[in-house]
């Protein structure tokens, strides 16, 4: 494990990653297919309802559109819209799912430094799959999908479970994300955030660093975003004891 004793001149023991927003820039992709299933229901895709979507669980953003459209229990088919969102997504992805500004670098800087990665993301697996054939999935010692976590983002699971599956604590951890509900998830589990927004803002918060595009990342900035997140942890122990 990572020695967090002199951390200003450590890097995490391990660099977490979310996948939609933060290294492809696939949010757009989801706006269309969000927008679809609004339709599919009767009503339009706003702003705010979108972004309350974002980063969600499949299962969180389909009750929300739900909600939105006014449907009673009896209307709800949650299987069937998800299975049907999943089929809208994966045409969208074979048509196109381009990376977000910085982000292969990102990847390779993180690799090259020998640091291991975990892929972190609320998309089932079916469709992080594809998506795995444009961002590799030999860079990763591991994923997690949101099918596979007894609770979604903005819930800790995700985080908690990579970190568990590395054999690290999330406090040696960097995850790096975009949206409100992946920091959330992120700074519950205890992960110090490196925060780059896309689609909407994020607040501020002790454990978080803010970017504003992965563009020219470099060590630095890792160990920046990193002990950052450990100096407020350690300010909350000695405070505690």
């Amino acid at each position: 494990m990572t020695d967090t004793a002199d951390p200003a001149s450590r890097l995490p023991a391990a660099v977490l990653w979310d996948m939609d927003g933060t290294l492809l820039d696939s949010e757009p992709i989801w706006d269309i297919a969000m927008a679809d299933l609004a339709t599919r229901h009767g009503i339009v895709m706003t702003r705010e309802l979108r972004e309350s979507t974002l980063g969600n669980s499949l299962p969180d953003a389909l009750a929300k559109v739900h909600d939105a459209a006014g449907l009673s229990a009896d209307e709800r088919d949650p299987v069937a819209d998800g299975r049907w969102t999943v089929d809208r997504v994966n045409e969208l992805f074979a048509e196109d799912l381009p990376w977000r500004p910085g982000a292969r670098e990102a990847l390779e800087l993180v690799a090259d430094a020998g640091i291991p990665m975990v892929l972190v993301t609320n998309t089932v697996r079916e469709l992080t799959e594809v998506a795995l054939e444009t961002i590799g999935r030999d860079r990763f010692a591991a994923t997690v999908c949101g099918d596979e976590v007894a609770v979604g983002k903005p819930a800790p699971d995700p985080y908690l479970r990579a970190a568990e599956l590395l054999g690290f604590s999330t406090a040696e951890c960097l995850a790096v994300e975009d949206s409100p509900t992946g920091a959330q998830a992120a700074s519950s589990a205890g992960c110090p955030t490196l925060v780059v927004e896309s689609a909407a803002p994020v607040e501020r918060g002790p454990l978080r660093v803010f970017r504003q595009s992965l563009v020219g990342l470099g060590l630095d900035d890792v160990t920046e975003a990193w002990t950052g997140g450990l100096a407020h942890i350690a300010t909350c122990q000695n405070e505690e004891s």
